[in-house]
């Protein structure tokens, strides 16, 4: 039996919806942190902290657009390997390697950059609350 080989496009395809996953987590979590925000105000605090809370509620929103542009993204490149696979070209041009290359580090930039938020958010209310 001979072992076939994975192409790049294939590869960027698994890639890609693995960041369809990762882009839903996201969202979900943003979505919670949000939530969580929200249940805190209930019990509203002094002017500091809504302050402090407005700041953190608008970068909520701009991460929700941030995941929803990339997630557009991912789903374009997706169309688009998904066509170049149809079409049985295996072979993968510049262009969509540069994409694959872009997508790839806006991710791991929201990874990053997720990350600090929701640290840093948690560690407020533990200290505020």
């Amino acid at each position: 039996m001979a072992i076939r080989e994975i192409s790049k496009s294939e590869q960027f395809q698994y890639e890609n919806q693995t960041w369809e996953r990762l882009l839903t987590f996201f969202k979900q979590e943003n979505n919670v942190l949000k939530t969580r925000l929200s249940e805190v105000l209930d019990r509203a605090m002094g002017k500091d902290f809504l302050a402090l809370a407005e700041q953190f509620q608008n970068r909520f929103i701009l991460k929700d657009e941030f995941i929803r542009e990339l997630n557009h993204d991912v789903n374009d490149q997706k169309r688009v390997l998904g066509e170049n696979m149809a079409n049985n070209t295996q072979s993968v041009n510049e262009k969509l390697i540069k994409r694959q290359d872009k997508l790839r580090n806006e991710v791991e930039y929201l990874e990053k950059d997720f990350a600090l938020l929701k640290n840093e958010f948690n560690k407020y209310l533990s200290t505020a609350l």
